[in-house]
């Protein structure tokens, strides 16, 4: 009987104990809390080099906002497709993007040399900048971009090696600042109208 009352007594002690641990300032332990920067690390160190054989580097995309799009002038649908809602979305914002650099970057640079590249772009913006450079070149900007990009072989009905590649890749569209960093960034299914959207929302701030 003293024994039970014992197992009793101790319960309740470790029963109180607990509600003190969970209920008083001080005693209860507290959550962790993970803070962070709020910067989104997208953008960075480039050297390319432009459709007349200029060095471009991150320092040309401050002073105005950009668009940027990686991609490559042998991409059957997204390129194109992606290229054409960037032109509109400008021509639709009007004023608002005035000061809106388009810019476009292979991740081929073994075919889009930059005479490919000035041809491509032609059926674009007017003021699309398109950059081109050597593979490490294409890669360091991939890179500061967060872009994944991998050759894929091109198979014939047979399954066989036809010795062509495509690229696969990410298809973002990154809004820059007048700093060169990050801003925004609209997926596939963004249309010219939400792009044009956010540039004027830009242009009004």
């Amino acid at each position: 009987m003293i024994a039970k009352r014992i197992a009793v007594a101790v319960a309740l002690l470790g029963a109180m104990a607990l509600i003190l641990t969970l209920y008083l300032p001080g005693v209860r332990p507290q959550p962790q809390v993970v803070t962070g920067t709020g910067t989104v690390a997208i953008g960075g160190p480039f050297l390319l080099m432009d459709a007349k054989g200029n060095a471009v580097t991150e320092a040309s995309l401050q002073g105005h906002y950009s668009l940027v799009f990686f991609g490559f002038t042998h991409c059957p649908d997204i390129c194109p497709l992606t290229l054409q809602i960037i032109t509109h979305a400008l021509e639709e914002a009007g004023p608002a993007a005035e000061n809106v650099q388009p810019v476009f970057i292979t991740l081929d640079p073994e075919r889009d040399t930059p005479e490919a590249m000035a041809a491509y772009v032609a059926a674009f913006h007017p003021r699309f900048v398109a950059l081109t450079g050597t593979p490490e070149q294409v890669k360091t900007a991939t890179q500061s971009y967060k872009v994944y990009a991998a050759k894929v072989p091109v198979k014939d009905g047979d399954g066989k090696d036809t010795g062509d590649y495509t690229v696969s890749h990410t298809g973002y569209v990154y809004l820059m600042d007048r700093d060169g960093k990050y801003l925004a960034h609209f997926d596939k299914d963004a249309t010219a109208q939400d792009i044009a959207a956010r540039l004027r929302q830009l242009s009004a701030s």
